[in-house]
Formats: C-alpha cells, structure tokens, sequence
C-alpha cells in the first residue's frame, strides 16, 4: 500500500497546513486500494503559491544554459525511475504494462528531450528597428492535470514552462496521483531550486479551484473534461490570469473512397480502443464511404473483437477503464446508443465474458449513426467506436466538423486529397494516414476543445509574455 501523506512545497515534503485528510486511491484492475493520499485545502495551495512566487525572481534571471543543464538533470533522473513510473501507472488507473513502458512513460521523457531541444535555439529577443522585443517568462504557473496520460499532461506543461523560466504549482489528478509524486521526487534529486516545482495532491472544487483563484498565479493550464474547464476559467477571471485549456474531443475520421478500407477501418478501430478509449483525441466518429459501409463493419467487428481485454499486468491490449465512475458512465452511454437504434456491430454492455472483478469495459462498435444521437455528439471517453456513413466527401467533411468540439480530426486516402480535406477540418491537429505521434507539432483545440497549444515551441510560447522596449537602438547608438 502506497501512502503519500505530504505535500512537495518550497524544496520538501511537508504536513498538509490542516491535518491529513486520506483519500484512497483505487485499482481499477482489482477494485480495491493500492495506496492512500492526503486531500489538501485552499491555505496548501496558499503556501505553495506563495514560495513558487518568491522563487521566481531569481529563476527567471537564470541563463538559458543553466535551464538546459537543469532539464537534462531532470531527464537523467526520471530515466532512473522510468521502470516505477510505468508501474504505478499500471496501478493506479489500469493502463496495460505494455503502454505504460512504451507509451505513458516514454510520453514523460519525450516531453523532457523537446523542451531541450527547443531551448537550446529558441530566441527570447528580437530587434526589430530601434525596438527590442523580449519574451519573458509569464510568472506563477498553476497546473491541473488529468488521470487518462498523467506523466505526459505533467511533462508537456512542467518542461517548457521550466524552460523559459517559470515557477509552478502542480495539482494532479486524485484518481491517478503517485506518477506525480515520483516527479516530484525526479525533480527534487534534479536539483531544483527551493519553490520552483511545487506539488499539491486533492481535488477540483477544493485544491483546483484554489489555484485557479489564486492572486499570485499568473496563469492556470488545465487539462480535462470542457464542463471543469469552463470551471477553471470562471474562476480565474475575476483575477485575469491567462487561462489555457486543453479539453474534450470528438475527433473525426474520415475515410475516403481511395483509402485502403482494411488498413483504415482496422487502424482507426486500434486507435480509438487504446487505453480504453480514454482519450481526448481518440478517433470516435468514423466516417466511411456508404456503398461500403457493410464491409467496414465486418472489419470493425473483427478488430475490436480480436483485441483482449484483462489484467493490465498481463499480455493483454485492453485494461481496464479507470474507476466506477468511468465504467458507469461508459455503460450509460452504450445504453442510448442501443436505445436510440444504433446498430451495436460488437460489444456491448456488461464486462466482457469471464471478467467479474474490475473495472472491464467490452471494445464496442456501433454502426448506422447519425450525427444527432447522443453517442455522437457526446464524449464517452471509453473503447466506443461510431460509424456513420456518407454519400459524399463534402458531407463527410461538413458531418465532421459539426460537433462541438474540435482537438483533433483523422484522414484516411490519397495523399493529395487527403491533405485538401485536412484543410477544411476545423481541428486543431489533423493526422493524415496513420503517421506517428509528433512532439514538436501543437497539441490543442478549436471551439469547446481549449485555448492555446501544448508541445514543441508553441508550448514555450504559452508560458512567455512579450516586452516591447522603444527606442532600445536609439539609446544605444
């Protein structure tokens, strides 16, 4: 049993300022506790916020190669701990072993590597005439990250934020905490300095909203549902902080007539199913051509069926989905899809056959949906795949962008035509034919998706203010 009864505040781990208040962290695999956190409260966050902000004088004066020799501290010693942290993320919200080593974790240090990367040529100054202008790094940064890939939403805002040269306070999620807490660790034996990295466990209403709130946070980045988002920014405005969100989706993919159906159909079946369907870019709504929707439901149906769902420590590609809430609200959702005349190609509810304990959702596939039912509209954030066909590519593309949403969208099909779909996707990052994860691209979303983009240089960019200083070659000439 896991126990992380303190907070990382000001360089150490310290009493929660009003006593321990436990909460247990489950198992989704096994349904019962695998560890125990303390929930802090409005005056932990105070402190934090507080040392993050007489720390960051002096940071924001380091050096741009004081920052590279610090991140590349950090990198070596999360790669002495990447083993555990794959682990406990196994543990602590179900992902299979084999994503947790060559995914979650290996997301954890990409992060690290990019923000390395970037620093080393990224310019902070620009003449332009007479007038210098400085990019600055924003201040406090209050950061409130997820449980579906928890190292990645911590690595993806704490490395470049460190890298420009902000300070910080990280709430993680509750449901998922102790990957944080190995972070913490990773960057106290990094060496640091006292209040830049500052970690507060607990939950939204209470430790959320404090930092949100917070006089002395300049900026909150968020990452989770769009109703907590909406949250996040009412709170923060009264203060106006910059406010970036990174939110749901109900990601596209579009199959075209000139795509390989069987690739295509398979792959996006894969895509949508990893890590059970929790996440906010999954590819849910497949678009394929109608004359050939018949056989782009027999491969959907044998994909997903071929596709072993168990103990995450185990050889299987499925884990459970990460609580009973989530796995309450996913059979919710597969209920009105079967209610509002759907067709369930595969799946279904219930856990699949001879999982009795756990949190196991069946890969499901619905065909024969329309873009009003409410699987369509809404984000089920489970192994829930809908096709709907379409007659033509501009109604394929018009149904794609009618959603609320817009972080992301799929292509399937010939380069060329491909690419013109891309175009008119409203999405903040299309993917075209399968192509790989790429780190130095912007992650982020049009519409009900979020504000501002994560990864690469423009995650630096979300972390700097802009200083015009006039007449700067005047004065010096």
């Amino acid at each position: 049993m896991r126990e992380a009864f303190r907070f990382y505040i000001d360089g150490e781990w310290v009493e929660p300022v009003e006593g321990v208040r436990p909460l247990e962290v489950i198992n989704p695999a096994t349904e019962r506790p695998m560890g125990r956190i303390a929930l802090g409260t409005a005056a932990d966050v105070d402190r934090a916020v507080k040392a993050a902000a007489a720390a960051f004088p002096a940071f924001a004066r380091t050096t741009r190669q004081e920052r590279l020799e610090l991140l590349e501290a950090v990198l070596a010693e999360y790669q002495k701990r990447y083993a555990e942290i794959a682990a406990v993320i196994t543990e602590e919200m179900g992902a299979p072993s084999w994503l947790a080593q060559q995914a979650q974790a290996a997301l954890g240090a990409g992060h690290l590597q990019t923000a390395i990367a970037v620093l080393r040529d990224y310019r902070f100054e620009e003449e332009r005439g007479t007038t210098l202008i400085l990019k600055e790094p924003v201040g406090v940064c209050g950061f409130i990250t997820p449980w579906n890939w928890p190292i990645n939403q911590i690595a993806c805002k704490v490395a470049p934020a460190l890298a420009v040269g902000c300070t910080m306070v990280l709430k993680p999620s509750e449901v998922a905490p102790f990957n944080a807490v190995i972070w913490a660790e990773v960057m106290h034996a990094a060496g640091v300095p006292k209040g830049v990295f500052n970690l507060v466990n607990g939950d939204g209403p209470t430790v959320g909203a404090a930092i949100a709130a917070h006089p002395l946070v300049d900026m909150v980045s968020f990452t989770g549902s769009t109703r907590a988002g909406i949250e996040v920014a009412r709170t923060a405005a009264p203060t106006v902080k910059r406010v970036h969100q990174e939110l749901g989706g109900k990601s596209p993919n579009i199959i075209l007539p000139s795509a390989d159906l069987a690739k295509a159909v398979a792959g996006g079946v894969q895509a949508m199913m990893l890590n059970s369907g929790q996440s906010c870019n999954a590819p849910s709504r497949m678009f394929v051509p109608r004359p050939r929707l018949e056989e782009a439901k027999a491969i959907a149906k044998s994909t997903a069926e071929g596709m072993s769902v168990g103990d995450p420590k185990g050889n299987h590609r499925l884990g459970p989905v990460v609580s009973k809430t989530q796995f309450d609200r996913i059979q919710g959702y597969i209920a009105k899809g079967i209610e509002e005349g759907a067709t369930l190609v595969t799946g279904g509810l219930g856990r699949p056959e001879g999982l009795e304990v756990g949190y196991y959702v069946r890969p499901t596939v619905f065909a024969d949906v329309r873009n009003d039912m409410t699987i369509a509209r809404e984000e089920i954030f489970g192994p829930v795949l809908c096709m709907l066909a379409y007659d033509t590519v501009d109604e394929a593309i018009a149904l794609g962008n009618d959603t609320p949403y817009g972080l992301a969208a799929y292509v399937q099909g010939a380069p060329e035509e491909a690419r013109e779909v891309a175009r008119r996707l409203r999405a903040g990052q299309v993917t075209l034919n399968g192509a790989g994860v790429d780190l130095m691209a912007p992650f982020g979303g049009y519409k009900q998706s979020g504000n501002g983009r994560e990864w690469g240089d423009h995650a630096f960019a979300e972390f700097l203010e802009t200083k015009a200083v006039i007449g700067w070659g005047a004065a010096a000439a």
